[in-house]
């Protein structure tokens, strides 16, 4: 799952989330070779004619257009959220390279997560609501990994309340 729970202190845990990562710096660079070599083989019967340098700029496109592609994902996955809980306050931070870093703090005692099946921009979206205000976490997992955070979030929340 790419969330994780730490237990920092006695008094004090951490969740990391973070997005899925389906294909490593070193699988990009395979699939863009990949993808010029299978480029270059019908291009063969051309060598030594014209039309070879006709068709040559697309193929160029083509690789940097799926380069560019891949780039632009890479740049997105780059968002991470921490919320931490303590004995009296609950506070995630999202950190996004296009939004910047954002906050939210309230009286663990009162935040609140909930699950919206429908009517969210993704099925099974899940929010904290707390402190007047309501604030998305974990968007970017999958269905199943939102419906097994809004359980993780429930169980933590009401299992420190409780002590």
């Amino acid at each position: 799952m790419p969330y994780r729970w730490n237990q920092t202190s006695d008094t004090e845990q951490e969740l990391r989330l973070w997005p899925h990562n389906s294909l490593p710096p070193r699988g990009a660079i395979i699939v863009i070779l990949s993808v010029f070599l299978f480029g270059l083989i019908p291009l063969l019967a051309m060598l030594g004619s014209v039309i070879l340098w006709g068709l040559l700029p697309f193929l160029l496109l083509t690789v940097l257009g799926l380069w560019l592609a891949i780039q632009t994902n890479y740049r997105a996955r780059n968002v991470l959220e921490v919320l931490t809980l303590t004995g009296t306050q609950a506070r995630l931070v999202h950190h996004d390279p296009r939004r910047g870093r954002q906050e939210w703090i309230c009286n663990r005692y009162w935040a609140r997560p909930e699950i919206h099946e429908h009517g969210g921009p993704v099925p099974n979206y899940v929010t904290l609501t707390g402190d007047g205000r309501k604030v998305e976490i974990g968007a970017f997992l999958s269905e199943d990994e939102r419906i097994a955070l809004f359980d993780d979030l429930t169980k933590k929340l009401r299992g420190q309340a409780a002590q």
